[in-house]
């Protein structure tokens, strides 16, 4: 059941491709998995009434040469317990894997707070819904939630306030900025896989692609314990 469960969310995930907001992997968790664990549990079961029980046949001592039966020994089949156990303990490792590159388990609920200052003069988007700020961390992706007061000024340069929450334990982060007629901006995040919250804010970066648009970005990363 739990490997039909699993097999199938992770080729809705696979064939669906990278997920920015986390919601086709929580789809296909929660709502087509159970399908693949029904399948898996059937599938199962007939497995093991027809390989699962391997059957030797003893022919009768001299002593019962009286009985024509012949005993029939049961036991379980041993490929089919290997198989069974070797599936358990792949199952086994991926929850590990998957627990041990959460931050949650070092330092509790992890958030990356971020400041974005744009060029003197330039004017700030009315509505934050046109703010795009995506995290993307290995292979995945934390859609950061601007600040209830996300307009902010730095002197005379405007500024944006987000944060996101960190989910995996790795090097590879990148912040990605989108505004209204601007080029997205990506900045790298220079963390450990697993990092620790930082005493303040980074120095500020300008964004890694070559662009007119000199926007800057900086970082704090602070934990609930």
């Amino acid at each position: 059941m739990l490997a039909g469960w699993s097999a199938l969310a992770a080729l809705v995930i696979m064939l669906a491709g990278p997920d920015r907001d986390g919601g086709i992997a929580m789809g296909a968790f929660f709502d087509v998995g159970p399908i693949g664990g029904v399948v898996g549990l059937i599938a199962g079961i007939w497995l093991f009434t027809r390989i699962g029980f391997a059957r030797n046949s003893a022919a009768p001592s001299v002593a019962d040469t009286s009985s024509a039966a012949v005993r029939t020994e049961t036991r379980l089949s041993f490929p089919f317990a290997v198989t069974v156990m070797l599936i358990t303990a792949g199952l086994a490792w991926w929850a590990w894997y998957e627990l041990i590159r959460s931050p949650y388990l070092s330092h509790g609920f992890m958030t990356l707070e971020l400041e974005f200052r744009l060029p003197a003069g330039m004017t700030l988007p009315d509505n934050k819904d046109d703010v795009r700020i995506e995290v993307e961390e290995a292979r995945g992706y934390a859609m950061a939630s601007p600040a209830a007061n996300w307009r902010a000024h730095d002197g005379d340069r405007p500024a944006i306030i987000g944060s996101a929450s960190l989910t995996y334990k790795t090097r590879h982060r990148l912040v990605r900025l989108t505004l209204p007629g601007i080029p997205t901006q990506t900045w790298p995040i220079d963390l450990s896989s697993d990092p620790d919250p930082t005493p303040g804010y980074s120095p500020w970066y300008v964004a890694s692609e070559a662009s007119p648009t000199k926007i800057e970005m900086h970082f704090r990363l602070s934990a609930d314990r």
